[in-house]
């Protein structure tokens, strides 16, 4: 028997509440003091600090966790990492279902496979300097996971969600103690690498006098931005935005069958099945898409239903949601004896990413080398949402190919990225091993990222002995 007072019933209903409010707060105080606007720190990082902060002194008053009190029943701290492990794969489900009528030119689709290998190997090195600190300060640290370094690239590279997936592997299943809140502090401080790392490149670039001044850019939207062109009604018998909720919460749960039944078969790759419950997601909103078109061309389906831009706005809410929760989450009292590791993997994370993505962006994105590095750095030091809010200090408009660089070198990251993955559970098993094959790969995608610049074609089949000269020079 239910009884509506009780705090069962209520306490999801508060922690999501109270997760929204600290949202707005932020949001607030992010309009109303120059300084947090000029950090170009994310709104919903800078509400989970608030939460955190509060949190923290709540603790150290009462000795309690504020999260598990009776307000959030019992057990806000366990929810508020399901949260932010189910928004992530909410998020790049919703992100998949988007409908694109942009057809690649050969050009384009060179500069969104670059992006992809980019993306997987900044990863790389992530992982290559993260796993190599921590087996070296494990030697030195008595009981230290060696391993620990291996969530620098989920953390920075991946963001909050695969932060705390691979943070709860390591601690469920080898015994990482504070594994979870480890993944999530290193999510945070790759959020505020970001800001840091975005706001001294845009100074310098202001400096130069190539952009005017530092602020968001905002502008209306056009109808035809919100309501395709044969779509469902916005307002019909169903919501259109019900429509979208609905498709999105289809292809999830097709994504835990699919999951559930892995599982059974693999038992001692559960964790790692569900820790990639995005990836699964992104699988099957691929294949729902692909089978929606194919009803379309044999005129099944004559109307569209899938509308961009509220897709745009699940998928933005899932990820400002997710951010909130990942750092509300965070448990310093257990990270007490590793803040001076955390700080150490954050400053490298910070600074291997900086130099190698502005590298690679000078080196093969001459034409816009700036606009891709800060949308590029953005997203491998946070979420694609992190890259669009540095990109959008210099191109507001989106004018530059960058933005789509974003978007589509989802695949290529994911196909490349995947062995990544598996190494990140054999690292706890063989360390050195794993370091090895992280560099070897990194080597390897390097090969693959300048491939033009390092094989350059010397002889052209049907050139005169003039025009194969000229190629040489060029």
């Amino acid at each position: 028997m239910i009884n509506f007072w009780e705090s069962s019933v209520w306490g999801l209903i508060n922690l999501i509440g109270v997760l929204l409010l600290s949202l707005v707060v932020a949001n607030m105080l992010k309009r109303s003091i120059t300084f947090l606007k000029k950090s170009l720190i994310p709104t919903s990082v800078l509400g989970g600090t608030i939460l955190l902060v509060i949190s923290t002194v709540y603790q150290a008053i009462t000795g309690d966790l504020m999260f598990n009190t009776s307000f959030f029943g019992y057990n806000g701290m366990a929810t508020m990492e399901v949260i932010t492990y189910h928004m992530l794969g909410l998020g790049f489900i919703a992100s998949a279902l988007k409908i694109s009528n942009k057809k690649l030119t050969k050009k384009r689709a060179v500069e969104v496979f670059d992006s992809g290998v980019t993306t997987v190997a900044t990863y790389l090195l992530q992982a290559v300097f993260g796993l190599g600190i921590t087996m070296l300060l494990a030697l030195v640290v008595t009981d230290f996971f060696p391993a620990a370094g291996v969530l620098l690239p989920f953390g920075f590279g991946q963001g909050t969600g695969q932060a705390l997936n691979y943070g709860n592997i390591y601690e469920t299943d080898y015994g990482f103690v504070g594994g979870r809140s480890f993944g999530l502090t290193i999510a945070a401080l790759g959020f505020l690498s970001a800001s840091i790392g975005g706001v001294i490149y845009m100074n310098i670039l202001k400096r130069k006098r190539e952009i005017v001044s530092l602020g968001e850019s905002e502008g209306a939207l056009s109808s035809e931005n919100v309501q395709g062109s044969n779509e469902i009604p916005m307002n019909g018998s169903i919501d259109k935005l019900t429509v979208q909720f609905a498709f999105v919460a289809i292809v999830y749960v097709v994504a835990y069958l699919l999951m559930l039944g892995l599982g059974e078969i693999l038992p001692g790759m559960r964790s790692v099945i569900y820790g990639f419950n995005f990836l699964f997601g992104v699988m099957i909103a691929t294949a729902f898409k692909g089978i929606v078109q194919f009803f379309h061309k044999k005129n099944i389906i004559h109307r569209q239903y899938v509308n961009n831009f509220l897709m745009n706005r699940i998928s933005g809410f899932c990820f400002d949601i997710m951010v909130v929760a990942g750092v509300a989450a965070i448990r310093l009292d257990l990270l007490k004896q590793y803040w001076w590791i955390l700080l150490i993997l954050g400053a490298v994370g910070l600074v291997i990413t900086y130099i190698y993505n502005q590298f690679v962006a000078k080196t093969l994105f001459g034409e816009y080398a700036e606009e891709q590095f800060l949308a590029m750095y953005g997203m491998l030091t946070g979420t694609a949402s992190t890259g669009i809010i540095l990109l959008r200090e210099l191109d507001g408009e989106f004018k530059t190919p960058a933005s789509d660089n974003l978007v589509y070198q989802t695949l290529p990251a994911i196909v490349f990225g995947f062995p990544l993955m598996l190494l990140a559970t054999l690292a706890p098993k063989e360390p050195m091993l794993t370091w090895i094959i992280l560099f070897a790969f990194f080597a390897v995608m390097n090969v693959i990222l300048f491939r033009s610049k390092i094989f350059k074609r010397k002889v052209k089949v049907g050139c005169t002995q003039e025009e194969t000269v000229e190629t040489e020079a060029e």
